[in-house]
């Protein structure tokens, strides 16, 4: 398995698996709903990827964008690609809030808000939560 499937726990935090990306949960939330979306053929350069993986691309970023905007209500989301650890194609994909946000009693802030995502200051959650949120996405995911 390739190393940043491990890293971002692939096995148990995939939420849907594309022909060219696979969609998981960020197990660390930044903000609630905080994704990584990684492109399948392991690149390490954009301009690699194929074209057909770049137009399935503009699929996904309408149902991620569907999807939590209509669960969380999201201000704005922001998409990182930081390659700088993991050097494979991927995305951080940050919904924005501009004020506190309720999930599972748990109280999810935006540190960053209104500037750039504060990925050293996360929202902790329990694994209870992180189920919960992968079978609330999932679910609206697949009732798209």
């Amino acid at each position: 398995m390739q190393a940043i499937l491990t890293k971002f726990d692939y096995k148990n935090l995939l939420i849907k698996e594309y022909k060219y990306w696979y969609l998981l949960l960020r197990k660390e939330q930044v903000t609630l709903g905080s994704l990584v979306l990684i492109e399948k053929s392991f690149k390490t350069k954009y301009s690699n990827i194929s074209s057909e993986s770049f137009l399935e691309f503009g699929v996904i970023v309408k149902e991620i964008e569907n999807m939590l905007g209509k669960l969380f209500s999201y201000n704005k989301i922001n998409y990182l690609m930081f390659m700088m650890v993991d050097n494979e194609v991927h995305y951080h994909v940050i919904p924005r809030y501009s004020k506190d946000i309720v999930f599972s009693d748990i109280t999810f802030k935006d540190s960053g808000w209104s500037g750039l995502p504060d990925f050293t200051n996360t929202n902790k959650i329990n694994n209870v939560v992180v189920d919960q949120l992968l079978k609330l996405i999932r679910t609206e995911l697949e009732n798209k």
